[in-house]
């Protein structure tokens, strides 16, 4: 008889979040019976040194991250996570996509329910925004001037929508999408409206067209590009989002601007009106940088960290989309609003605090969802003097090379999942020095 068993193989790195679970497997005169689950093993506990109390200041992405790599490394100590949202850590990117759409039930959006964080000991606080943290007292400060103090800090505040400043955008009516609150009150103004007018061509305006065309309402939208998305994937994938959406039934008012909001008549640059019952804002992000710049940490059109997500405060880190951080790909330091960035963030600042000084040179992810299409975007790339284009964007079938002197600094993909992950790893390796060509 062989026996083969193999530990549970733990994810490496986020999205992934969960380890894959292993079976025993006993081999027997030609048969294969499986035997049981193997157990997930116990992490080491708390070593020396290590921080007592751990307090993190966000909710989102790089904050749960952050959390539960601390327990999945055995960390022991305090967990304290504030949060200004109700509601437990979700998937965000979710809340332009299927939930929006009403394609996936809503106990697929909560990243954890409440049990995991009961078990490991987790303390949640949420509607609680932090009003600032005293750098020499290693205190955060709340509400009613109570304070929790901390060993290690993670700032991991995120972005805020930006507001449309035009008379009437605050109207009920008018919203954004950046929380679970904004996606449930957008999916209820849904239920009665007709029309919807969507405002701004950005990733999350034109994925909230999708999604609400999928709920069989008539889309406009209105933005002031020529082509939607060309800033940061070229004309040519422009093109064909504009193109794919009008196939879908989107209408677009490009090159044009909202002026006034009248009601439900919404009033044009251009001299033209749209009537719509339902109007969502899709204008861009800012970070949050009240709390860093309040405590006086280091800026530089975010919060300046070093490859160790280390603010320029000892023992006070941060991650996710307010971090601007020494990438070694782009040879500069950037900032970027991407999910997956933020988790592997908070991932990388939580090894950080227990000690593990690894450096974050993870390549830039993400991916955007427009009907049936997705696209997916590996790497960074602010300019560029050349793309590269394998197979055919309209076909649905292609791999695009952003490149600048010469060099791939990002890649983006319909349809070319394996290429695009094999562009990920040659990235990498081409940093780590495996490499010494172009992954071109």
């Amino acid at each position: 008889m062989t026996r083969r068993s193999r530990p549970l193989r733990n994810a490496l790195r986020a999205p992934a979040l969960d380890p894959i679970a292993c079976w025993n497997v006993d081999q027997r005169e030609g048969m294969i019976f499986v035997r049981g689950k193997r157990t997930k093993p116990k992490p080491n506990g708390n070593a020396a040194g290590k921080p007592e109390k751990i307090v993190i200041i966000g909710g989102g992405a790089a904050g749960f991250s952050a959390a539960d790599m601390l327990r999945r490394k055995g960390y022991q100590g305090s967990i304290v996570m504030l949060s200004s949202d109700d509601a437990l850590p979700y998937d965000r990117p979710n809340l332009s996509k299927d939930y929006l759409a009403g394609t996936i039930p809503f106990k697929c959006v909560p990243l954890k329910d409440e049990r995991y964080y009961r078990e490991n000991n987790i303390e949640t606080r949420l509607g609680q925004a932090a009003l600032g943290f005293d750098i020499r007292a290693s205190a955060v400060v709340l509400a009613g001037g109570n304070r929790i103090t901390y060993d290690r800090l993670l700032l991991a505040t995120g972005a805020e929508p930006v507001r449309l400043a035009v008379p009437g955008a605050d109207q009920p009516h008018v919203h954004t999408l950046r929380s679970l609150a904004d996606c449930d009150a957008i999916i209820s103004d849904a239920k009665s409206a007709s029309r919807v007018l969507v405002i701004g061509a950005s990733f999350i305006g034109l994925e909230v067209a999708a999604a609400l065309r999928a709920r069989k309402l008539e889309v406009h939208v209105v933005a002031p590009d020529k082509v939607p998305l060309e800033r940061v994937l070229g004309p040519d994938i422009g093109h064909f989002i504009r193109t794919l959406h009008e196939e879908h039934g989107v209408v677009f008012h490009l090159e044009d601007k909202a002026t006034a909001i009248d009601g439900m008549t919404v009033r044009l640059e251009s001299g033209g009106t749209i009537e719509a019952d339902l109007v969502v804002v899709g204008i861009g992000v800012r970070p949050r940088l009240e709390l860093a710049e309040k405590a006086g940490l280091k800026l530089d059109r975010g919060v300046v960290v070093d490859q160790y997500l280390e603010t320029s405060a000892p023992g006070i880190y941060a991650a996710g989309d307010i971090a601007r951080w020494p990438d070694p790909h782009a040879g500069d330091n950037i900032r970027v609003e991407h999910w997956v960035v933020a988790e592997r963030q908070g991932q990388a600042a939580a090894l950080s605090m227990l000690g593990d000084r690894t450096p974050f040179t993870t390549v830039p992810f993400f991916w955007s969802q427009h009907s049936d299409v997705p696209i997916n975007y590996v790497g960074h790339a602010e300019v560029w003097d050349e793309i590269v284009i394998d197979g055919d964007v309209m076909s649905k079938d292609c791999l695009l090379r952003f490149k600048r002197n010469g060099r791939v600094t990002a890649v983006a993909s319909i349809y070319r999942d394996l290429e695009s992950l094999e562009a990920e790893v040659m990235m990498e390796r081409t940093l780590a020095g495996h490499e010494t060509t172009d992954p071109s």
